[in-house]
């Protein structure tokens, strides 16, 4: 049962988090995820709960209203804004070294001031106490949340997305290096409505200030920021990917590591390839003459998923076999499923979800008390406008043919959203099915990491949506400098000399749009041949360098496909022209992003690497920086 004495005290709070929970009228240590699941909406006899606080000026605020629903709880934010993460939620507010916002330069006020507002407030509250395993038990962090009980929901959905510890099983050596503090109000009273996470990083402890309540900046990305803080201290990566270990029906086995900004792929790589009524792949449609074009393959790859957003690059699980070796940093999986809006697009997630082997947490999902909360049915910000970034957590304990141990990456894959692009429309939309790059250009195509075509996971784009999310696509969540995550990856692509680097489209192939069909069809063709090596006349510099090589031909289970969805000049539709404009797009966004990395401590061979593109360097100059290592032929 629920713990409210100081039985809080075999957590090892840190003095200062011990003082605000002796002051706090009462304190529950869940001893259950169960319990968290009766709280969120206000007792086990209660089905539906709003959460409200008493903001000054502003009167009774209504956050979220929530439900209990047949499959877990439901949670709706009152506000569409809150409803996606903003970019822009992240301050830091202490001295150590960053490129990141400075929340005294940002606000002009030290963070202490309203630091001790934060614990003054939070000692007046019913609070909500545990202690998890931020990253893992074996390799990430003991940490610990405080946060007002009536926001269980949040607590609910942070314990699923990292192991949650009960107290009864909280061994004598927990030592919290990071904690949580929630307190929503603030963002009302302090930062005019806004998301806001404020990280404050010393050697001993990494406390996080969450703002708001949804997950996105604080519960998911704030615990990745604490990890990557960890990793960069003692020299690793907790790199921003899915894996997944792709089995053919051949049984050959192929390893997968998808990376990418919000919305790149991450999650569909880990999906079955959606098919049409009749059977059928559909691989696009074209948007100028509406024609379609389809594939048959009857018996598609099985997946065994390893991770899905965030893996653990740890130095204690690599071994000297030029591979990369990963293993997943979180407990649970926040999946975004704005791509499912109708019954029966993927069955499997929507079994999954409808009839879970233990209550989950819906987010921006149309339900009702004592219903069941459908992954189709997304809340809508306006009448007729449905919520882009409609989610669920499940934890991976659950997900069907997890694997849990470390896996070694055979392929490196990169995934960009793409807008279409015609002869009347040009844009960067020139990429083909898939490219296979140089390690040089994969080091590049991550430091810059394109966010893309209309991301549907954040609240604010840029005119194009042409924006970078920089650095391994994980930037936004790390707290220190560009240049030592730049040199981190480097250096991993230096030692791991068997991988494959590969490129990825989705939602458009030129003139066609595709969805993610392109990954789907990409893996499905690589885990069939398997390592071979590809030979010289089977590739084909792309048009535009930083695309690396081209297919010169694709046949898929007996099914070729069409030359222009490899090299996508030659669709009608674009033609040379408008290729090389958009090219041009691709190369002006390229060096305006990486002349921010000319810096003194970028390792040496990095800084040949981005001469090399300022200076329009050609596929072959990349090509010799760093080796092609096993998997292209001369």
């Amino acid at each position: 049962m629920s713990q409210s004495s100081s039985e809080w005290q075999k957590i090892n709070p840190p003095a200062h988090v011990a003082d605000i929970l002796a002051a706090a009228p009462e304190v529950t240590v869940p001893a259950s995820l169960a319990e968290l699941v009766d709280a969120s909406v206000g007792g086990p006899d209660q089905d539906a709960f709003e959460v409200a606080y008493d903001v000054p000026g502003k009167g009774r605020v209504v956050e979220a209203v929530v439900a209990r629903v047949r499959n877990g709880i439901s949670a709706n934010y009152t506000e569409p804004y809150m409803r996606r993460r903003d970019p822009e939620s992240m301050s830091i507010a202490d001295r150590i070294p960053t490129d990141k916002p400075q929340f005294e330069e940002r606000f002009g006020q030290p963070f202490s001031d309203l630091r001790e507002e934060t614990f003054a407030w939070l000692k007046t509250q019913h609070l909500t106490l545990y202690g998890f395993h931020a990253g893992g038990r074996d390799l990430g962090m003991d940490a610990l949340v405080v946060a007002p009980a009536n926001a269980a929901f949040f607590a609910f959905g942070l314990a699923l997305l990292q192991e949650f510890v009960p107290l009864a099983e909280i061994p004598e050596s927990f030592a919290p290096y990071l904690v949580i503090y929630v307190a929503p109000p603030f963002r009302h009273t302090h930062f005019k409505g806004k998301q806001m996470v404020v990280h404050s990083r010393s050697a001993e402890l990494h406390e996080i200030f969450s703002y708001n309540l949804y997950p996105g900046p604080s519960a998911k990305k704030g615990v990745y920021g604490a990890l990557i803080t960890r990793a960069e201290a003692e020299g690793w990566v907790v790199a921003h990917c899915s894996t997944v270990q792709v089995v053919t029906p051949y049984d050959n086995v192929l390893t997968i590591m998808h990376e990418g900004a919000s919305g790149g792929g991450k999650s569909e790589m880990l999906e079955l390839a959606h098919r049409e009524p009749d059977g059928r792949l559909l691989l696009g449609r074209n948007l100028v003459t509406e024609e379609e074009r389809h594939l048959q393959i009857p018996q598609m790859c099985k997946l065994r998923p390893v991770n899905d957003d965030m893996a653990l690059c740890h130095p204690e699980i690599q071994e000297e076999q030029g591979y990369l070796r990963v293993v997943d940093a979180e407990a649970g999986w926040f999946l975004r499923v704005n791509h499912i809006d109708r019954y029966g697009v993927d069955l499997n997630l929507e079994s999954l979800a409808a009839q879970p082997a233990q209550p989950l947490l819906f987010l921006n999902i149309d339900a009702v008390p004592r219903g069941r909360a459908l992954i189709w049915e997304h809340t809508e910000d306006a009448p007729g406008v449905p919520c882009p970034n409609p989610r669920f957590i499940v934890p991976r304990a659950i997900m069907p043919n997890i694997v849990n141990e470390p896996v070694s990456v055979d392929i490196r894959s990169l995934g960009i959203r793409t807008p279409p692009c015609t002869r009347e429309n040009p844009s960067y939309g020139i990429l083909g099915l898939f490219h296979i790059l140089p390690p040089a250009l994969a080091w590049l195509w991550r430091l810059v990491a394109p966010r893309g075509h209309a991301n549907p996971s954040i609240v604010k784009e840029e005119a194009g949506g042409m924006t970078s999310e920089g650095v391994g696509s994980y930037w936004p969540f790390a707290t220190g400098r560009k240049v030592d995550q730049d040199n981190l990856l480097l250096e991993q692509f230096l030692t791991m000399p068997r991988t494959l680097f590969i490129l990825c489209p989705n939602q458009h192939v030129g003139a066609w749009q595709t969805g993610f069909m392109s990954q789907w069809i990409a893996r499905e063709y690589l885990a069939r041949r398997g390592h071979a090596p590809f030979e010289a006349k089977q590739l084909k510099p792309a048009r535009c360098p930083l695309l690396g090589y081209s297919m010169r031909n694709l046949t898929v289970e007996g099914t070729p496909i069409d030359p222009w969805f490899l090299q996508v000049e030659l669709q009608p539709e674009v033609g040379e022209e408008a290729y090389d404009h958009g090219a041009e797009i691709l190369t002006k966004f390229f060096h305006k992003c990486l002349r921010e990395f000319r810096t003194p401590d970028l390792q040496y061979t990095g800084r040949g690497i981005l001469e090399c593109c300022l200076d329009g360097g050609s596929l072959d100059d990349f090509q010799s920086i760093i080796g092609p290592g096993e998997h292209k032929g001369s």
